[in-house]
């Protein structure tokens, strides 16, 4: 069966919005990763690959989704690109959903990324952290993982095969990058791609000396006005320092978001899999739909501002659905200011 047209997909998508439903789900279909992040403790977790569900049992997972609604989701991990069979698992979510990205780099090949992109991904997203490849490389725990992930930037945005298909940087913003963050907006730029920047989160198991001391989000909001190419929404910087002093109240996990493991369980977060709400291979999508919706009127968390909570409680106001508004209409993910920068060879 071939995918549904984009169009049938965005008006399922806007309707569940419309009535405050879930509209983004983060996927991780492996926890397997070959790096070895200072700040980020799921490396070091054992992990089963057999356990791992296959492509036939995620198309299950997705249509069984797909009765409820149509949803962007996030493929994560671990690193996705470990898994070969990743362009197949991104065709079964295509076929009722939106699938989005996020990888380090390092596996990404020119091949695999036309591959992928055929096969329905709408975005992905490329962990870059520091401008200074050696920063970056001690950070992430592996020698060349800069030059990796700049070569995936390009790989990436040579092997898009729509208009709609973006591409993004995406840095974890700590204590000791924060003006190293000017500088990977203009790399991004030069190699024709957004960029989009996260605050670290202790809950991945790094150590306290990685997190932000605040009074960020006057020097984000000033990058957002300058550069065109990050789209990080303004709804979500100006909050960095709130977040980082107490947290955000009102989280909507469970509401608008939620998450399925590599096992095909689901929580209402990415950070709450110690207690599953439900198997997307054994119970009904409105069975976890309902369980979803108690989680999130008992949820009384702020422990994190992850993009995959900001970026989509900014929708739920007027400001951030207006700001998000240029980038949903943007096509393929290059800016003016991308391609002047490119054609400048800067």
């Amino acid at each position: 069966m071939r995918a549904h047209p984009a169009v049938w997909k965005k008006v399922r998508i806007f309707s569940r919005f419309a009535m405050g439903r879930p509209v983004w789900c983060t996927w991780q279909v492996t926890y397997r990763c070959n790096f070895r992040c200072a700040f980020c403790d799921y490396w070091k977790g054992g992990v089963d690959p057999s356990r791992e569900l296959a492509p036939a049992e995620i198309e299950r997972g997705a249509r069984n989704l797909a009765r409820i609604s149509s949803l962007m989701i996030s493929i994560g991990g671990g690193e996705p690109f470990l898994r070969d069979d990743l362009p197949e698992i991104i065709a079964a979510m295509a076929r009722w959903h939106m699938p989005l990205v996020t990888t380090n780099g390092w596996r990404v090949t020119a091949e695999n990324a036309r591959a992928a992109f055929r096969a329905g991904l709408w975005g992905a997203s490329v962990s870059l952290d520091y401008a200074d490849p050696g920063r970056h490389d001690r950070a992430r725990g592996v020698d060349g993982a800069h030059r990796r992930a700049v070569e995936a930037i390009g790989h990436l945005s040579r092997g898009r095969s729509g208009r709609f298909q973006r591409v993004n940087v995406m840095a974890v913003l700590m204590k000791d990058n924060i003006e190293e963050i000017e500088p990977l907006i203009r790399l991004a730029a030069r190699h024709g791609a957004f960029f989009m920047v996260q605050p670290f989160c202790s809950l991945k198991g790094g150590g306290r000396e990685f997190s932000l001391d605040g009074d960020v989000s006057a020097h984000l909001l000033s990058l957002r006005r300058r550069y065109q190419n990050f789209i990080s929404n303004p709804f979500f910087l100006e909050r960095f320092d709130r977040a980082m002093d107490g947290g955000v109240p009102g989280c909507r996990a469970g509401r608008s978001f939620f998450n399925i493991d590599n096992y095909g369980r689901v929580a209402k977060c990415v950070e709450d899999l110690d207690t599953p709400l439900g198997d997307i291979l054994a119970d009904p999508a409105r069975v976890i739909s309902s369980r979803l919706e108690r989680a999130w009127r008992e949820n009384r968390c702020r422990s994190c501002w992850y993009n995959c909570r900001g970026e989509i409680e900014a929708l739920y106001t007027a400001r951030g659905f207006l700001s998000a508004m240029p980038v949903v209409l943007s096509t393929w993910g290059g800016t003016r200011e991308a391609g002047a920068a490119r054609a400048a060879g800067r």
